[in-house]
């Protein structure tokens, strides 16, 4: 029998780097975001949105940002009532978790939010920095809009795609899908997406899914 050359079959309707690239997408980055926070090159942003598009049977990239698939592996599930006869569940919106904030400086911001006002330091990736202000996490990002810009308030729910299904239903205009925007070192997922209040300024449901 002969041996079987190249990457092994993936069990899942997206490959591991295509699952990475449509959860920038439906965040909403575009391709040469996603090219400099991932360190890869533009064109291979642009092979794996493609190939996305094509597996899911889509029709553009705007569809695919809007696709509410989950990866087969992961913690976050699509509730077994959506899609079905049966209710969804409950909407409760929970605490505000996160509150966002653009800066010019990432360095000095982090410094004054630290040092100065004293707020823990959680962690920091790149551009991104975060803090807790006693259980709400304060996100200041380099990569945003200019300072000045209004904060976006993320809301945390149980279950981000019935409440995704819910507020749909009740007319919520939504800018893409649920996904998911970072995996942490213990395995815990984090899953965001965004709407407009009725004025068209952002807000955003976020989920930390833990496995067990």
């Amino acid at each position: 029998m002969g041996i079987r050359r190249g990457r092994p079959a993936f069990d899942d309707v997206l490959t591991p780097a295509e699952w990475r690239v449509v959860h920038a997408v439906r965040h909403g980055l575009s391709n040469a975001a996603i090219a400099a926070r991932r360190g890869i090159s533009l064109d291979a942003v642009k092979f794996h949105v493609e190939n996305a598009i094509a597996k899911l049977g889509l029709d553009n990239r705007r569809a695919l940002r809007q696709w509410r698939g989950v990866p087969k592996h992961g913690l976050q599930k699509i509730h077994p009532t959506i899609g079905s006869e049966l209710p969804v569940p409950v909407l409760k919106l929970g605490p505000i978790g996160q509150v966002s904030r653009s800066v010019k400086d990432i360095k000095r911001a982090e410094e004054w939010y630290g040092r100065i006002l004293g707020l823990p330091h959680l962690y920091t990736f790149g551009n991104l920095a975060f803090f807790d202000c006693g259980g709400v996490r304060l996100f200041l990002s380099q990569e945003q809009a200019e300072p000045g810009s209004e904060s976006v308030l993320y809301l945390r729910v149980d279950n981000i795609h019935a409440a995704h299904t819910e507020l749909q239903s009740r007319g919520v205009e939504f800018m893409g899908a649920p996904h998911m925007i970072h995996k942490h070192a213990d395995g815990m997922e984090e899953w965001m997406c965004f709407f407009k209040d009725p004025e068209g300024r952002p807000l955003a449901l976020m989920s930390q899914v833990k496995s067990g």
